[in-house]
This record gives C-alpha cells, sequence and structure tokens, in this order.
C-alpha cells in the first residue's frame, strides 16, 4: 500500500510535520509543495534509481490493487474511531450501524427538492433526502451490508464505482442482477479491500438518473495510516445539468449544452468554504460524474500534490506539483497540501463558461459594439428598461437589478470582501486562517498592511516611469 492515501485517527492537535514525507520525497517548500532545486534533484533520483535497477520494481511502481479477506469489527454501535471522518462541503455521511462485526447502512434511492442556491430550485432524485447523497466511508478489510431502497417511480440500481468486489455485487442492472422495482429493497454485501476515493451511482437508465442527481462519493480508509495524515479531508462531487431557464426538474436529455456547473450540487454563492488552519496538512478528494465534460479544478496561492487516483494512491516518486488537477467525467483525483499561506484562495474550474450560470443561448456577439445609442433611447419608449447586453464584456452585468424569469439565476455571482465576485458555478473559496477553535466559516481574510492591490498613485507612476499618455 503506498502511504499517499492515509488518515490517522488520533492525529487532532499533532504537530504539522509528524508522518509527512520529505521534501526530497514530494518536492515540499517552507511555502508548500513547490518544486525546488533540491526537490526536483530529489525527485529525479527516485526516478533515476528506479531506472538505474536500485530501487524495487515494487517501489517504482503504483501497487497492484487487490482484494482482502475480511477484518473483523465491533460488535455492535454506530460509531468508528479508526479514522477522522471525511467533511463532505453542503452534504453529509452515510450513518451506520455494526451488526455482528458488519457495517451496516441504508441508502434510499428517491425524489429531492434541491436548491442549488438562493433563487434556484429543482425536483431532483438523490439518495437520502440529498444530491449527492451521503459520503460512505469504511476501513480497508471492512466487511460492508448496504440495504438500497427504491422510492422512485422507475427501476434503478447501484454500482459501487472503482471498489473491487465480487462481480454479482457490481449493481449493473441485467449484467450482475435484475433492477431494483419500485418499492423493492436489496441487499448487497462484500468487503472492501483498497483504500482511495471512489463513487457510487446508478447503473440503469443513467442517462436520467445521474442526470437528475443521483451519485455519491465512497472512501476507503486505510487500515495502518502511515505518510500523509490530513488534519481537513474534503470530498467534492462535481457535476453538471441542464435546468432550463423557470423549469422545475433538471433536463435529462440534453448532451452537451449544461447551463448549472456544480460542487456538491451547489453553486456558488451556496457552496461551503472548505476551512483550514494555517499549517493543517489538507486533502482533497473530487470526483466527477458529470455527463460529458472534464474539469480542470485550480486552487489560487498553493501548489499541490496528486496523490492518486479511483484507481490508487500513486507512488511518492510519481506525485508531480500542480495548481490545477484534471478531473476526467467518470473518475476521480485526490490531492495533497500543507496550509501554510494564510487567505481567501479562490478554487474553480477553469473552463471559463463553468464558472457562470444559466447563460442565455443564442445571444449575437456586442462586444465593442458602437453606435445605437438613438435606436436604444427609442426602444426604450416602447421598452421600459430596455438595455442592450455585452457591449463592453459581461462582468458588470449581474449588478444591473433587471428582472429576471422566476426559478433562475443568470449572471449569478456573490458577495466578496471588496464587492461582487462575478463568478458562479463551479467555484469555492478555501479559507486559511492561523489561531482557528473550530471549523466554522471565519468570515473574510483581514489583509495585513499593505498587501492588497490598489490604484497607483500619479506620483508612483511618475516615481517609476510610468507614461500613460
Amino acid at each position: 500500500m503506498a502511504d499517499t492515501e492515509n488518515e490517522n485517527p488520533g492525529t487532532e492537535g499533532a504537530s504539522p510535520s509528524e508522518g509527512m514525507a520529505t521534501d526530497d520525497a514530494v518536492g515540499s517548500s517552507p511555502r508548500g509543495p513547490r518544486l525546488g532545486r533540491r526537490g526536483f534533484l530529489g525527485a529525479g533520483a527516485l526516478v533515476g534509481a528506479a531506472l538505474a535497477g536500485n530501487v524495487t520494481e515494487a517501489e517504482a511502481q503504483p501497487p497492484a490493487r487487490r482484494r482482502v479477506q475480511a477484518t473483523e469489527g465491533p460488535a455492535s454501535g454506530d460509531t468508528d474511531d479508526r479514522y477522522r471522518p471525511v467533511v463532505t462541503p453542503n452534504g453529509s455521511s452515510l450513518p451506520f450501524r455494526w451488526v455482528d462485526g458488519v457495517k451496516v447502512m441504508h441508502l434510499r434511492a428517491e425524489p429531492v427538492d434541491h436548491e442549488f442556491t438562493d433563487g434556484l430550485r429543482a425536483e431532483c432524485w438523490g439518495y437520502n433526502g440529498s444530491t449527492p447523497g451521503p459520503t460512505i466511508e469504511a476501513v480497508e478489510g471492512d466487511r460492508l451490508r448496504i440495504y438500497v431502497t427504491n422510492g422512485l417511480q422507475e427501476q434503478t440500481t447501484v454500482h459501487w464505482h472503482g471498489i473491487l468486489l465480487e462481480a454479482g455485487m457490481d449493481g449493473v442492472g441485467g449484467l450482475t442482477q435484475p433492477p431494483i422495482e419500485p418499492g423493492e429493497t436489496y441487499r448487497y454485501e462484500f468487503t472492501v479491500g483498497e483504500p482511495g476515493t471512489f463513487m457510487y451511482h446508478p447503473h440503469w437508465d443513467e442517462m436520467t438518473q445521474m442526470a437528475m442527481g443521483m451519485m455519491g462519493m465512497f472512501v476507503v480508509h486505510p487500515r495502518r495510516p502511515s505518510g500523509f495524515v490530513p488534519d481537513r479531508d474534503f470530498a467534492i462531487i462535481l457535476n453538471e445539468w441542464s435546468v432550463p431557464i423557470g423549469a422545475a426538474r433538471p433536463d435529462p436529455f440534453e448532451m452537451s449544452d449544461f447551463n448549472v456547473l456544480t460542487m456538491n450540487s451547489k453553486v456558488f454563492p451556496a457552496t461551503d468554504a472548505l476551512v483550514a488552519k494555517l499549517d493543517d496538512r489538507v486533502r482533497i478528494r473530487f470526483g466527477n460524474l458529470s455527463g460529458i465534460d472534464n474539469h480542470p479544478i485550480h486552487l489560487h496561492g498553493y501548489s499541490f500534490r496528486i496523490a492518486g487516483s479511483d484507481g490508487g494512491a500513486y507512488p511518492p516518486s510519481a506525485q508531480q506539483p500542480h495548481t490545477t488537477v484534471l478531473v476526467p467525467t467518470g473518475s476521480c483525483r485526490w490531492v495533497e497540501f500543507e496550509a501554510n499561506a494564510p487567505g481567501d484562495w479562490a478554487m474553480h474550474c477553469h473552463m471559463t463558461h463553468h464558472v457562470m450560470n444559466q447563460m442565455g443561448h443564442g445571444i449575437p456577439n456586442m462586444v465593442g459594439v458602437r453606435g445605437g445609442r438613438d435606436f436604444d433611447r427609442r426602444l426604450r419608449r416602447l421598452v421600459p428598461g430596455y438595455m442592450p447586453m455585452g457591449r463592453n464584456g459581461m462582468g458588470s452585468m449581474g449588478e444591473h437589478d433587471m428582472p429576471i424569469p422566476a426559478n433562475s439565476i443568470p449572471m449569478r455571482g456573490g458577495p466578496g470582501a471588496f464587492g461582487r465576485i462575478d463568478m458562479g458555478g463551479m467555484f469555492t473559496i478555501v479559507k486559511v486562517r492561523e489561531g482557528l477553535t473550530d471549523y466554522a466559516d471565519p468570515g473574510w481574510y483581514e489583509h495585513p498592511e499593505g498587501t492588497v492591490a490598489r490604484v497607483a498613485t500619479e506620483a508612483e507612476l511618475r516615481a517609476d516611469g510610468i507614461d500613460l499618455s
């Protein structure tokens, strides 16, 4: 087992350096995991040693995934102190009970009245009253028994995406099991092996059921943690929806033109901030069950190590520093970093239309168009409040108090410390603070004097030889 996918149930308040890989192994620096000269040479030495035969093949290659025998768990109860629970922003973890050493859980597939953000609701589908469904957590070697009740009006199944198990538990309707009829409850039972980041979703009428919101994260913690041990461990599922302006339900027939892009089925400003104490070790797990799109998730202020996928953990020699992780559709990635830069840091998909909401379509491109002012004045006599869109760009459109259709959020952004943030959609904020006593949202960052960009003075421009003429 590689030492990058780990938890430690007894690390609350531990030293930030405990259990962490060395600078040379992962290319860290005092500011974060930057690949400085020493880190680059260290990583290169690992690769070079492997090529020269000085590192065993097992050390140079990712570990083979394996099935493991079930390990005895507690006889009863509904707690598990073997791991620090994952935080699912805007979500929850699935409750469980121990019954004769088996971890027993219950999922209900059902319609969900879901709010993407203030101003946009839809009748979606999900599990246990939410989309995404609650995160499933287990430990390597656990025997799980998961009951699935179908509260929909059509058949369904559950596929445990990336989990190695017996074929009859894989959840593919018609292939490995009959579909679950409305009102029926099925029993799935299997032992989880390789620790890592996985997902669950239907494998029956996927086009409709996943487009309506049926999905969730599935985390398997290692039985013997080592290496990077996170203080904060977040799980975020990425998804895209088609919700026509004013509609009450998502459109599952849309194939490419998605207009609501979400993290855990929320759009900014409804996305919960990811809060960390200064010097916390942070892991963020991403799963992507979007219809067709990959998502390059970019974190400001940090570089991180891409530590693994739903195929398993990456060995330290394969972990490269990045500021953006591409999460392909149908895949998971997880990243790790040390939260050593205080501030409010944006984290978002870098596909620019994915940080917008319900943009209009078929609108002519008006950027740079001049003239027409007299036409505008005359048209306002007939249509009071008429305003042409986009002549000088679109960034300020959300500030105008224009009437919009009911149950819609076109051009919606959110409040920021210095005014309106004009992004929405697949956007959230990582908030790192010194001296936190809990992980509640600490509000906006108070910048030290002289560290905020501002308007340049004429004297400064003259002194530095900047000519604006």
